[in-house]
């Protein structure tokens, strides 16, 4: 008969399962009817300002998950300190995934970020046609970078993810995934 796992490692389990779940949700629902939806409707200023905050608010729940999911990896891997045999250690490469998705993160959210919401606000704030293209470009140069880090980060999000069930279910006792 497998042993069972304390309350708190499936509450971890649960709480990683739920960030990761909302993060990779969250940007899939914004892709395919969010945009569209908001481009189809509004116009290219208008819809942008939209997005802009809309995005805001995706990048404060990616950084809540990223928060959770270090958080938890901490309480694990301390635990794991404490009681060798009654939890799971942190992998390497949830650890390598991990690192990767928070320094994304960061990039997307403290640097390249706020440099492409710059950059749009000079756009829009243009006086002539010139000056309003050549802020486009920059913008549009900018946004790709930022668009491709999210879409980086999504990846890293669902490979955690799946290195995730592949030991969960691996290690079904442990786990308390019975």
């Amino acid at each position: 008969m497998p042993r069972r796992a304390p309350g708190w490692q499936l509450s971890c389990s649960l709480l990683e399962l739920l960030g990761l779940m909302m993060w990779i949700g969250s940007l899939t629902a914004l892709l395919t009817m969010v945009i569209p939806a908001v481009f189809n409707t509004l116009g290219m200023e208008t819809g942008g300002r939209f997005l802009r905050r809309v995005f805001d608010g995706y990048n404060a729940v990616t950084v809540g998950v990223v928060v959770v999911l270090v958080g938890t990896a901490l309480f694990r891997y301390w635990k794991h300190r404490q009681e060798p045999d009654a939890s799971l250690p942190v992998k390497r490469s949830e650890a390598g995934l991990l690192t990767a998705l928070t320094f994304v993160t960061l990039l997307i959210v403290a640097v390249m970020g706020p440099k492409a919401v710059a950059l749009q606000e000079i756009a829009f704030e243009a006086d002539s046609p010139e000056a309003k293209k050549t802020a486009l470009e920059a913008f549009f140069q900018m946004h790709v970078i930022v668009r491709a880090l999210h879409l980086i980060n999504a990846g890293l999000a669902i490979s955690l993810l799946v290195v995730k069930f592949r030991y969960w279910f691996r290690n079904q006792g442990v786990a308390g995934l019975e």
